[in-house]
C-alpha cells in the first residue's frame, strides 16, 4: 500500500511538472501567441498560467458602446502605471489582465510615450497594439513655395493623410466659392505656400476649403490696391507671382525681379521667362522633374500659350503657386528701368539687371 501512494505521489508531482512546464504555457501561446523571448522558464509558466485564469477578460471589451476618449502616455511613465490609469478612465475593466498580458508578450518594452485615441469598445489586446504606436491625430501638410499643383500632389503618400494624388489633382479643378473674388480657372497658383496642420480625416475637399481660405485671408486689402496699382486684377497678380517665384532665389530680389516683368508688360514686350517654358514642357521623365534644366534651343521654340519667348502678355494661368513674399512683390515691385536679369556667374543664387539688350549682353558669363 505504501507503495501506491509513494506512486501516487510521484504522479502528482510528475503531473504537476508536466503540466507546468508543458500543458500550460502552451495553452497560453496557443491563446495569447508565443511569450516574449527575454521572460525566465518559472516567469513564462507564472504569466502564462495567470493569463488563462483571466479567461476571456482580455478579449472582451469593457463597452461595446464605449466613446473615444484622448490618453496619454508620459515620458518614462511605468507600465503599472499605464494599466491603472487605463482602468481608472474607464477604458479597461482590469488593469492587473492588461499588464500581466502586456509582460508576458513583451509589449511592456514596447510602449510608446505621445497621446492615443482609445475605446472601451476596445478589447484590452487590441488597447495593448493601439499603445505601440502613438500616432498623432494631426498632420502638419507642407506646401513649398514654387512647387506646382503635381508636386503638392506627390507629397501626399508620405503626409500622413488619406489622400492621394489623383484625387487632390481632381479637386484642385474645381476651385471652392471662397476664391470667387479672383476668377481662378483651377488651384494652381492658389495653393498658398505654408504649414497646415490637419486632422489625419481629413478629406480632399476640406484640404482644398483650408487652403483656398488660407489663401483668401492672405490677401488683404493693402495687397489687391498694390495690384491695381500696378493695372492687375487678382488673378493676374497671382500669375505674375508665379513667374517671379520660380525666377527668384533670393527672396529680397523679388521685388526688383518683378520690376522687369512689369516694365515689359506695360511696353507689351514678352516676358521671356524660362520657367513658363518648363511648365508648358510638363514632366521630364529622363530626368525626373517638373522642371526641365538646362532648356534647349528647340525648347524655347515651343509652341505652348505658356511660352512667353513666343506670346506677349502674361500666360493663361498660374505656373507655380508663389509664396506671400512673390504676391508681395508683384503688389509693390521696386521702381526700375530694368529690363533684362541674368543670374550672376558666382553661383549665389543673385541676378545681375541691365535696362538695354546691349548691356545683358555685357552682363554674360564669359
Amino acid at each position: 500500500m505504501r507503495r501506491i501512494y509513494i506512486f501516487l505521489f510521484l504522479f502528482a508531482i510528475f503531473a504537476c511538472i508536466f503540466l507546468a512546464l508543458g500543458y500550460i504555457p502552451a495553452q497560453a501561446s496557443l491563446k495569447y501567441g508565443p511569450p516574449a523571448g527575454p521572460l525566465s522558464v518559472s516567469d513564462r509558466i507564472e504569466y502564462s498560467a495567470r493569463l488563462l485564469l483571466h479567461g476571456d477578460a482580455l478579449i472582451t471589451p469593457l463597452d461595446p458602446n464605449g466613446l473615444e476618449r484622448s490618453f496619454r502616455i508620459e515620458q518614462g511613465e511605468s507600465v503599472s502605471s499605464v494599466t491603472a490609469r487605463l482602468e481608472a478612465d474607464g477604458v479597461i475593466s482590469n488593469a492587473e489582465y492588461l499588464f500581466d498580458y502586456l509582460v508576458y508578450t513583451g509589449l511592456d518594452m514596447t510602449l510608446q510615450a505621445g497621446d492615443y485615441i482609445l475605446s472601451p469598445a476596445l478589447s484590452m489586446i487590441d488597447i495593448a497594439s493601439e499603445l505601440q504606436d502613438a500616432t498623432p491625430e494631426e498632420v502638419p501638410f507642407v506646401i513649398l513655395p514654387g512647387w506646382r499643383m503635381e508636386e503638392i500632389a506627390a507629397s501626399l503618400p508620405t503626409s500622413g493623410l488619406d489622400i492621394s494624388p489623383e484625387a487632390l489633382i481632381s479637386a484642385a479643378q474645381t476651385p471652392p466659392q471662397v476664391l470667387a473674388f479672383a476668377s481662378p480657372a483651377t488651384m494652381e497658383g492658389f495653393f498658398l505656400p505654408d504649414s497646415y496642420l490637419l486632422a489625419r480625416t481629413t478629406t480632399v475637399n476640406q484640404l482644398i476649403e483650408t487652403v483656398a481660405r488660407n489663401f483668401a485671408l492672405h490677401i488683404t486689402n493693402e495687397l489687391s490696391a498694390g495690384f491695381s496699382a500696378q493695372g492687375l486684377d487678382i488673378n493676374q497678380a497671382v500669375i505674375l507671382a508665379s513667374i517671379v517665384e520660380r525666377e527668384s532665389i533670393q527672396n529680397e530680389e523679388m521685388p526688383l525681379i518683378a520690376s522687369v516683368f512689369i516694365n515689359r508688360l506695360n511696353i507689351g514686350m514678352t516676358l521671356g521667362s524660362d520657367p513658363t517654358i518648363q511648365y508648358a514642357l510638363g514632366y521630364d521623365s529622363l530626368n525626373q522633374t517638373w522642371w526641365t534644366n538646362p532648356l534647349s534651343l528647340d525648347h524655347l521654340k515651343f509652341d505652348s500659350p505658356y511660352n512667353t519667348y513666343l506670346y506677349a502678355g502674361l500666360p493663361p494661368a498660374p505656373i507655380s503657386n508663389p509664396s506671400l513674399d512673390a504676391l508681395t512683390a508683384a503688389a509693390f515691385p521696386e521702381s526700375s528701368s530694368y529690363y533684362y536679369f541674368q543670374a550672376r556667374c558666382d553661383g549665389s543664387g543673385y541676378h545681375t539687371f541691365a535696362a538695354t539688350f546691349e548691356e545683358h549682353l555685357a552682363n554674360g558669363c564669359q
